[in-house]
This record gives C-alpha cells, structure tokens and sequence, in this order.
C-alpha cells in the first residue's frame, strides 16, 4: 500500500479547498503575476491576495519573489502529484464497491 503524508495531503487539499486559491493556481499556469495583478484579477484587497498567496506558499503550490516594491508570484514545486494518487485510489476503491453493489443488486433480480 502506498503511504502518504497525510499533513501534505492536508495542507494541499486545504489550499486548493476555496475558489480565489484555485484560480490563482489556473491564473499562474498561464503566466506569473504580481500581487497587484492577481488582486485585480480576483477583485479583491492587497490584503487578502497575500493572504491567500500565503497558503498557496506554504503548501508549496506557488513561490514569490519580491524585486523593489512588486512580488511577483508563479507556480511553485508541488505538482499534486501524490494528491492526484490518493485521489485515484479513492476512486479504485469506490469503483469496486459500486461493483460488489450491482452485482448484488443483479443476484437479488434473479
């Protein structure tokens, strides 16, 4: 069985939980921005990009670097890759139960 480390699972899951976080990650996989160009796309305060930024960073799905006043930000190490796993396993074993179920479901029609 594969072992994962459930606090990266948590703390990417986390991140990638709310909608302004997902579409800074969509938003940067086209190109980098500043904190003012992210802030603008969303509608949103300095304030609460960087917030929001500042969970992308820990998760380590975004990277910053500041030159002058600007941080600009991009896509960061993490590439989800164990998530996607653990996600596919999940899935593997819902696969398997909803089949056990139907053919349950076709014995008991017979």
């Amino acid at each position: 069985m594969v072992q994962y480390s459930t606090a990266d699972l948590d703390t990417s899951f986390a991140a990638v939980a709310d909608p302004t976080r997902r579409g800074i990650l969509e938003r940067l996989g086209r190109a980098e921005a500043s904190i003012s160009e992210l802030a603008e796309s969303f509608d949103m305060t300095l304030t609460g990009i960087k917030k929001h930024v500042a969970v992308l960073e820990d998760a380590q799905l975004v990277t910053s670097r500041k030159t002058g006043r600007v941080r600009t930000c991009r896509l960061g190490p993490r590439r989800l890759e164990q998530e996607a796993e653990w996600i596919e396993k999940c899935q593997q074993l819902m696969d398997a139960s909803f089949d056990r179920l139907e053919a349950l479901h076709l014995r008991n029609q017979e």
